[in-house]
């Protein structure tokens, strides 16, 4: 498992392993959030906070929920808002440190426009 935590402690995240790849997406929350979000299936991870130490975000079709730091305030992960079959989970890959992520690749994807990667 590699572990880290929110800015202040409050949120700790655990993936299984390294990502792969990461994804840069230019969508209209992702942008002005400044993610890098690596993806797991949701049983793969372990998020722990206490009570009230998370506030979540949804609009539109409520299809994600972006989930935060209720005090620091820093971007922990995304999961599903209803019941989809994909049970997969982001994980904002900016809150551990390079050497914890290794020589992931960076994918850009056009989610304002497309939902298509950028790259090869």
């Amino acid at each position: 498992m590699v572990s880290t935590t929110c800015h202040c402690g409050a949120v700790t995240v655990e993936i299984p392993y390294p990502p792969a790849t990461l994804t840069q997406c230019d969508c209209s929350i992702c942008r002005r959030y400044g993610t890098l979000w690596a993806y797991y299936r949701e049983h793969e991870v372990r998020i722990d906070a206490a009570d009230g130490a998370t506030a979540a975000y949804d609009w539109g079709r409520k299809s994600l929920r972006f989930v935060r730091c209720a005090h620091c305030g820093c971007i922990t992960h995304w999961q599903r808002s209803r019941g989809e079959r994909d049970d997969r989970i982001g994980i904002n890959a900016r809150n551990f440190t390079p050497e914890q992520i290794g020589p992931a690749r960076v994918r850009r994807l056009d989610g304002a426009v497309s939902e298509q990667y950028l790259d090869a």
